[in-house]
């Protein structure tokens, strides 16, 4: 078995002893640089990483096979990729980057497998007569016409 099979034949074999946890991405550097992002469906602790981390490096051979191994959490400028992450931070507010390239931002209010639920506020030009009227409104995106969402950080 290849050096790359077998780590994500550790990974898979820690994230089923955790079912709260997922994977977000692995990395694999020619250097044999593992970059680990993990994240879970309330939240990911330290202790979490460092379950991960020792359920890897104690299972590979150093003398085999030199590496270096990161565990982490995806931070708060990686976009969210799956339905689970968009689940977690529903309440939040995202901006979103469609594939036509059309920016929409609003609150995460539902989420399920194939599209996310959006409350969108904003400001218009009143249909009748002068002035802005304050709109609300829902707006469903399937997760197929996003091309990047990002979790707006509020200060």
């Amino acid at each position: 078995m290849d050096f790359r099979a077998k780590v994500e034949q550790l990974v898979h074999e820690f994230l089923e002893t955790r079912e709260d946890l997922y994977l977000v991405d692995l990395k694999i550097s020619a250097g044999s640089d593992i970059t680990l992002i993990l994240d879970g469906d309330v939240s990911l602790s330290l202790q979490d990483c460092l379950d991960a981390s020792r359920a890897i490096e104690f299972n590979l051979d150093r003398e085999e096979h030199d590496f270096s191994l990161q565990v982490m959490s995806p931070g708060l400028s990686e976009p969210l990729k799956f339905p689970r992450q968009y689940k977690k931070n529903i309440g939040r507010e995202v901006e979103i980057l469609m594939n036509d390239d059309e920016k929409i931002t609003g609150e995460i209010t539902a989420v399920d497998d194939e599209k996310v639920t959006l409350t969108l506020r904003y400001r218009r030009p009143k249909l009748v007569g002068k002035g802005k009227e304050d709109v609300v409104e829902d707006k469903e995106i399937p997760y197929q016409d996003i091309k990047k969402a990002l979790i707006v950080i509020k200060f």
